[in-house]
């Protein structure tokens, strides 16, 4: 069964997933969706590995991926409401640009779309 899609002044609302991603980009690039989804797909596991390697990755006018260690602390479950010790962990975490904050719209970078073509 396919999501029902919301669009109010033509932005899509919602979740989007990684589908939708690729179609837009298609579209919008005029590439093929399988080089499309291969190019996502290779940004996706770079940045994972960056990120379990402790790396930093910076986007300029979008934002920052970087992960952050949290202290261990004690926390509840919510069904029996018994305390649980967590313990300390590494979370990734995203930080938006000021520009996308302010919801200013940086340019597309032209010369990547025709690299993917």
């Amino acid at each position: 069964m396919e999501r029902p899609q919301l669009f109010v002044g033509g932005i899509l609302l919602g979740n989007v997933t990684k589908q939708d991603l690729v179609q837009r980009a298609a579209f919008q690039t005029a590439a093929p969706q399988a080089k499309v989804r291969q190019v996502m797909d290779a940004f996706l596991r770079v940045v994972g590995e960056e990120l379990q390697n402790g790396g930093t990755i910076e986007l300029r006018g979008f934002g920052t991926f970087h992960t952050r260690r949290r202290q261990p602390r004690p926390a509840r479950n919510p069904r029996t409401g018994e305390s649980v010790p967590l313990g300390e962990r590494t979370v990734p975490l995203f930080k938006f640009s000021s520009e996308l904050r302010l919801g200013e719209s940086p340019e597309p970078d032209w010369q990547l779309v025709e690299a993917v073509s």
